[in-house]
Parts: C-alpha cells; sequence; structure tokens
C-alpha cells in the first residue's frame, strides 16, 4: 500500500466515528494496552470474497475472516454498499469478534490513504504530489473531491491548492500504481 495509511463517512455507532478520519484515530477499548494488537481492528488485502464474507490476510501475513452485514458502514472513496470490494483491495475494518473468531464489522474502509504530500504539479483533473520522495498521481473525481483551507468547512473550489506547498490528502489508492482518488485536501490558503 501507498506510504501512511489511515481513514468523510456519515454515520456514528458506538465505537466511534465512521468518518475516513476516523480510521487514522482509532480508539482502543480500555483493555488494550497503548501499542498492543487490537482484536477488534484488522488491516490488510483482501485475498477472497463469498457471500456476505471477505477473505483477508494482514500485512504480517495472519489470515481473517470479515463479516459484512446490512448495518457495516463502508467506504470507498465515498460511502458505498459491500459489494465494492474487490479482491487485492487493501481496508481497516473495526468490529467485534465473535466467538467462531470472524471480526463482524461496524465499519470497512477500501483502499484508504492518508497521506501528507507536497504540491509539485495542479492540471484540470489531476495533482501531482511527492510523499516522502515517491511520486503520486492524485485523481480529482467530479462531485466527491472538496478541499479544507485553514480548518473551514470543506469546498469543492480547488482552485487556492497551490504548487510548492505541502497538504495533507484524504482518499482511495488504486492498487498496485502510485495513483489516489483524491477524497478531500486539507491545505493552507
Amino acid at each position: 500500500m501507498l506510504g501512511t495509511t489511515a481513514a468523510t463517512v456519515v454515520g456514528a455507532s458506538t465505537m466511534g466515528s465512521f468518518a475516513p478520519e476516523a480510521a487514522a484515530g482509532q480508539r482502543r477499548p480500555l483493555d488494550v494496552e497503548a501499542g498492543a494488537h487490537d482484536p477488534n481492528f484488522i488491516e490488510g488485502r483482501i485475498t477472497g470474497l463469498r457471500k456476505g464474507m471477505l477473505m483477508v490476510t494482514s500485512s504480517d501475513r495472519s489470515m481473517h475472516r470479515i463479516h459484512l452485514t446490512g448495518a457495516t458502514s463502508v467506504w470507498k472513496l465515498r460511502p458505498t454498499s459491500s459489494d465494492a470490494a474487490k479482491v487485492g483491495d487493501g481496508l481497516y475494518a473495526r468490529g467485534v469478534r465473535m466467538p467462531d473468531g470472524t471480526l463482524a464489522a461496524d465499519a470497512v474502509w477500501l483502499n484508504i490513504v492518508n497521506l501528507q504530500v507536497h504540491i509539485t504539479s495542479i492540471g484540470r483533473n489531476v495533482m501531482h504530489l511527492d510523499h516522502h520522495g515517491d511520486r503520486i498521481v492524485g485523481h480529482v473525481v467530479a462531485g466527491t473531491t472538496a478541499a479544507v483551507y485553514n480548518s473551514t468547512p470543506a469546498v469543492s473550489d480547488l482552485s487556492l491548492l497551490q504548487v510548492g506547498k505541502h497538504a495533507q490528502v484524504i482518499g482511495a489508492w488504486r492498487p498496485d500504481t502510485n495513483e489516489v482518488d483524491l477524497a478531500t485536501v486539507y491545505a493552507a490558503a
């Protein structure tokens, strides 16, 4: 996956927000020590799909089964349904462990990235970005991509973004590429 990843999806649960920004600051249950493995959170790539079930291999090569229901919040650049999940997608999932070891997912973020970047060029529907020396192509998605300037509400106007400036981008990685569909760009105006 691209760089440092993390996780605006509407909704909330007893476990916290479903917004993509929330995946970055996952709240650990009180019984999980700082730095310890949270059994109710999984990261990895989808290796198989069965009706209502995702098979996932984590970066540590452990295998997991994630059960999706009609109540599971799914984000893939925007709120969507579980049908958007594809083999090869990266994911973060939060939920509750079931007695059989599966994770009953409350929220799933597909291909989400949260990157600190340097804007190297801006085109009509594309931004070229540098993330710690890695070149990334950021695709502007009509009706979805928004900018937040100096902590103001998100707007669709990207005209204040500037080449040479730093920004934070949240988006959906296009697996096995250096390309990201942009959801939100946080920048100073």
